[in-house]
């Protein structure tokens, strides 16, 4: 199988893509861990806070079985020109980062890459339609190799932590990091209350 042979995939994790070298890549070695995939741009408005909080959730969460998957893409107004090599120097230089960044690729019309196909079917093409809007949109993936949710452009990375963790099955914690937070809430209104 290569990149371009679409097919019964039945998961994420059934897809080979190019890295940044021009080699092939075969998704089932992220098997059984929650992924996050955004297609990525270097030269957009979005690129600098989408980088640094992609940094943030990847330090966090890399060790507990979370993986993002970064894929450069130049459809939006020409905003990722240059080549794969130069893209991952870039980006690991500029911003530090340590996920994998692949071969740049289509993600809408005739020639979007099968991955890409796969990822905007299903579910979530009904409310978001077949086309990605912009750089940096995100999908969610479960450790079965499924959409799990996907998100607009402008979301926020760190906004997708608390799904994360559902996913990687943190609920335990979650609950505690939200009745904490809830309890500062009520006793921090209760204090300006009383003078």
């Amino acid at each position: 199988m290569t990149p371009e042979t679409i097919g019964e995939q039945k998961s994420v994790f059934d897809f080979y893509v190019k890295d940044a070298k021009g080699g092939i890549a075969n998704l089932a070695t992220y098997k059984g861990k929650v992924l996050l995939i955004v297609n990525v741009a270097s030269q957009c408005g979005l690129t600098d806070s989408n980088y640094a909080e992609l940094n943030q959730l990847y330090d966090k969460y890399k060790d507990q079985g979370f993986e993002i998957l970064a894929f450069p893409c130049n459809q939006f107004r020409d905003q990722e020109p240059e080549t794969s090599d130069k893209i991952v120097e870039y980006v690991c230089t500029r911003f530090g980062s340590k996920f994998p960044i692949f071969g740049k690729i289509k993600v809408n019309g005739f020639h979007s890459a099968p991955l890409y196909k796969f990822l905007k079917s299903g579910k979530f093409g009904v409310i978001f339609g077949d086309d990605i809007q912009w750089n940096f949109a995100k999908f969610l993936i479960d450790k079965d190799g499924q959409v799990a949710a996907r998100y607009y452009p402008t979301t926020s990375p760190l906004s997708l932590e608390v799904n994360t963790m559902l996913f990687l099955g943190f609920t335990f914690m979650i609950f505690v990091s939200y009745f904490v937070t809830a309890s500062y809430f009520v006793l921090s209104k209760g204090k300006g209350s009383t003078r």
